[in-house]
Formats: structure tokens, C-alpha cells, sequence
């Protein structure tokens, strides 16, 4: 086990020769272990099992802004791993403040999350990508259902659960343009409300990924 991991095990968990501990790849395999060597940095461990677990609920990609405010988007990354989001795509829009985000910081918060809410999959996540290149882009255009949350006046739907892979946009602290819009509904996306408050960006992802993630 790697450092940080091998010390929270030892000295935070109390944990010694003989105990049993699970570890996962991220990758959806659920490992379980015997530990061989207690050593607070380089903790060894004989795997007795391993197997694979299969993803749970639908597959949710949320492709939102970076907030300006780091915390604001990394309480964000947590909450949308626990929920069990399977993608966050870092969108760069017209009014997008913030569009340098710290990879390994990104996936530290990820990893840490997966772990505290006992899960076997790894959120995925990449490179911040320009609105019209996630337009272009045909892996994301081919999803089942795909949904846009944005303030400018007009009919929206309200956002349901569905057992199908979704997509959703989340825009900046200054909203999407007009034209950014325009754009998105003439790939498919359909305008939604998250409800009868104007949301931060931050807030708003996190209410997407719950009404996508749990059961109504």
C-alpha cells in the first residue's frame, strides 16, 4: 500500500498484522486482504479475494463549470462521488472565471471520496474542455438523455430520475449565454429546472446528481 494509505490504516486505524482490510482499483474490483506487515508507510497485504462489483443506478455525467472559488467545486467533487456520479467533465463556457483545476488535487478528492462512501468505482474525469468541443464531441452527443440547467426565462421540464445514461450542463456563476443555450438544444439537450431558487453553480450540480442518482 502507498504511504498515505498504509499510515491511515496503521496509525489511524489501529490496524496490525493479521486483520483484515478491503482495497479496490477504482476499477470496480472489491479486494480483501489479509495485512503481513504492519509498517506504517509501506503496509503489505496478502489478497485472499477478489471481485467484481457491477455499477449501481444509472450512469450520470455531469459537465459543469469551475467554480472561482476552489472550495466551492472541490465540496462539489466529493458530494457528486458519494452519489455515485460515474463522470464530471470540467466545462470551459464564455462566462467560465476559473479554468486551470489542479488533476492530481482533483483526483485526490475523488479517490477519498470513493473510499468514505464504500464504493468500487472511480469518478472519472479529464482535462477542462471548451463548451464547443463537449458539443462536438460525439461520445457525449450519442447519450440517451441529455439536459441543459440554465436562468434564462422559458419552458423547462423539472428533472426526474431515469434508469438511462444521462448527461447534464451545469453553467458558470454567470450562466450560460444565450447562444451557448441555442447550442446545446440543437444537439439535444432539454432545458430543466432544479427548482423555484437560482442555485450556485456548486449547488446546483450537487442537486443535479442527486435527483439523476436517487430514486423518486
Amino acid at each position: 500500500m502507498d504511504e498515505d494509505n498504509s499510515r491511515h490504516a496503521i496509525q489511524v486505524l489501529r490496524m496490525k498484522n493479521g486483520d483484515s482490510v478491503h482495497l479496490t482499483d477504482g476499477k470496480g474490483h472489491l479486494l480483501t486482504a489479509v495485512i503481513t506487515n504492519d509498517h506504517k508507510k509501506r503496509c503489505e497485504v496478502r489478497v485472499s479475494q477478489a471481485v467484481l462489483k457491477p455499477r449501481t443506478g444509472p450512469e450520470v455525467t455531469i459537465a459543469i463549470a469551475p467554480t472561482k472559488n476552489n472550495s466551492r467545486f472541490e465540496w462539489f467533487l466529493e458530494k457528486a462521488a458519494e452519489l455515485g456520479v460515474s463522470r464530471v467533465i470540467p466545462i470551459v463556457t464564455k462566462r467560465t472565471e476559473k479554468q486551470n483545476i489542479k488533476a492530481t488535487r482533483v483526483e485526490n478528492i475523488l479517490i477519498s471520496a470513493m473510499l468514505q462512501s464504500r464504493q468500487t468505482w472511480l469518478v472519472e474525469t479529464c482535462e477542462p474542455m471548451l463548451f464547443d468541443a463537449l458539443m462536438r464531441n460525439d461520445v457525449y452527443t450519442a447519450i440517451q438523455h441529455k439536459y441543459i440547467a440554465h436562468c434564462i426565462e422559458g419552458n423547462k421540464e423539472v428533472l426526474k430520475y431515469t434508469t438511462a445514461s444521462s448527461i447534464i450542463l451545469i453553467g458558470p456563476e454567470g450562466d450560460f449565454t444565450l447562444q451557448e443555450v441555442e447550442e446545446a438544444l440543437s444537439k439535444g439537450y432539454r432545458p430543466v429546472t432544479l427548482g423555484d431558487t437560482r442555485l450556485r453553480t456548486e449547488t446546483a450540480g450537487m442537486a443535479a446528481a442527486a435527483l439523476l442518482r436517487i430514486p423518486q
